[in-house]
């Protein structure tokens, strides 16, 4: 109960203080952007190419000592971009790794938001055992008012399983070089994919805090405290496996875009 209520605390004093922090680290004028679906919506007609390590992290405290990914990237010009997305997390000791691509078009709908249709596969390994599951994904990447990075996605694999996916993030301006940034990921799933271990439902959800200096906008190290948390049928399915459902992780690790 108490690691619960420190876990509200958090978030809800994390909410209260972004307009007052926003406001002291800009002084009145507004903090250049580096997000990856508009930070260059110029309306500049010329092709360009963007890519970003949102998370590259390591949890030394995990059995595994895993490095963890979230990169995009795209290229193109203002209106239409060929877009590309890797998450997943390989093992420096053992087996376990796991990971998601996709490739996806992507369409401007509005100053701040790009409709994206395309590809995704999910692939997951341990020891001998490899699995895979690829269908169509359907979703939406820009900022919401507030200056929220957004980008819900409906994915359909090729056996008819549906889920849905949202990740949200804030950058927190403390001073010019100092942000903090939470950033929220969760899943839904319409059936269950026992393969992978999802029930259907609410599946799991991480929270994050991660902070992080920016010696160059290019390039900032970061430490911070992830929470995360299976729900419903699958933190059935993770007891079952003799897992443990929810954890808390410290991680350290590089925030990079070129």
């Amino acid at each position: 109960m108490r690691a619960k209520r420190l876990r509200r605390l958090v978030v809800l004093a994390t909410l209260a203080l972004l307009p007052a922090a926003r406001l002291a680290a800009q002084g009145g004028a507004p903090v250049a952007r580096d997000t990856a679906a508009h930070g260059a919506h110029d309306m500049a007609w010329t092709r360009e190419t963007f890519v970003l390590s949102e998370v590259l992290e390591h949890d030394a405290a995990a059995g595994n000592r895993p490095v963890l990914f979230d990169i995009v990237g795209w290229t193109g010009g203002a209106s239409r971009r060929l877009w590309f997305k890797l998450d997943g997390a390989v093992p420096t000791v053992g087996q376990g790794a796991h990971g998601e691509v996709q490739l996806l078009y992507g369409q401007m709908i509005s100053p701040w938001w790009d409709a994206q249709i395309g590809v995704r596969s999910d692939v997951a390994r341990s020891g001998n055992r490899s699995i895979s599951r690829t269908g169509a994904v359907l979703g939406l990447q820009g900022l919401a008012p507030g200056w929220f990075e957004v980008e819900p996605s409906l994915f359909v694999t090729s056996r008819g399983r549906v889920s849905l996916n949202l990740t949200a993030s804030y950058d927190l301006f403390l001073t010019q070089r100092l942000v903090l940034q939470p950033r929220l990921e969760s899943s839904a799933a319409l059936q269950d994919d026992l393969e992978f271990g999802v029930g259907r439902g609410l599946s799991e959800s991480s929270f994050g805090l991660r902070a992080r200096y920016e010696v160059r906008r290019e390039f900032a190290p970061y430490a911070g405290i992830v929470w995360e948390r299976p729900y419903g049928r699958t933190a059935r399915l993770v007891r079952d496996g003799g897992g443990e459902v929810g954890e808390t992780r410290l991680v350290m690790g590089l925030r990079l875009w070129y």
